[in-house]
């Protein structure tokens, strides 16, 4: 089932999406819901990112050849954690914008995972029973302020550094996923789910034993090799697998 948030003129909707047409539901994905019997067409609305999250709980790291790639000798030990807060938060279409003073823009392309209930303190065979569903996310990076000041608060919470979308698909194996990143329809990103170091039941039930994970929030898996800069005018497209693509232009703040 793919969960979409769209925009039909002024109203801001949630509906349920199949190969033809929107569903429009009342209520939300994570409580109950139910169908109105209004049908949008795709073509004719503006899709939203399909969550708003109180947190995105992120995970740097995991992927070896990223980790080759910064030339970093060892795996860490244990997943390496810092959050993005609700504010970076933008939808499929909507622009990235290169902040006054950045230098270095990045693209990560992510797999991301979409809580539906209150997940504290799980372990990880329950984590599944956590999750809605997954989603692509870019987890732009400011990499010279990153690199500049040691820990990535700064370096990941600028306006619009968060794009997620285009829907939240449930009932996908994780494990096994191509994922790819196009920068102006170049493939810059690839690879696959499977090259994980710590897969999304593990990485949900280790960030639930530090905080609460609330309905409608995000745990991203981490990036692959091949993160690059971004510049105003570009067009940069998350796909992965059996989810879909995540587009989004790049302009100057």
């Amino acid at each position: 089932m793919r969960y979409v948030r769209f925009q039909a003129e002024t109203q801001m909707r949630s509906g349920i999406m199949d190969d033809e047409a929107i569903w429009a539901i009342d209520g939300n994905f994570f409580d109950r819901y139910g169908l109105t019997g209004e049908r949008y067409s795709p073509a004719d609305v503006k899709f939203l990112a399909p969550c708003i999250p109180s947190k995105v709980v992120a995970v740097g790291l995991n992927y070896q050849d990223h980790i080759e790639e910064f030339n970093r000798a060892h795996i860490p030990a244990q997943p390496v954690l810092f959050v993005k807060l609700h504010h970076t938060v933008i939808g499929p279409d909507d622009a990235i914008v290169i902040p006054p003073g950045a230098t270095r823009v990045d693209y990560e392309a992510e797999l991301a995972v979409v809580m539906k209930r209150t997940c504290y303190r799980v372990d990880p065979d329950s984590a599944a029973d956590c999750i809605l569903g997954a989603t692509c996310l870019n987890d732009v990076t400011e990499r010279d302020m990153q690199r500049a000041d040691g820990q990535w608060f700064r370096a990941k919470n600028f306006e619009a550094f968060c794009p997620i979308g285009p829907h939240i698909v449930d009932g996908i194996e994780y494990d096994k996923l191509d994922i790819k990143l196009l920068l102006n329809g170049e493939v810059r990103q690839q690879s696959n789910t499977a090259h994980l170091i710590w897969s999304v039941p593990r990485l949900v039930s280790f960030i639930s034993q530090v905080v609460p994970l609330y309905p409608g929030d995000i745990v991203s898996t981490g990036t692959p090799s091949g993160v690059g800069p971004l510049q105003e005018g570009d067009v940069v497209e998350v796909v992965i697998e059996g989810i879909g693509t995540l587009r989004n232009t790049v302009r100057g703040s």
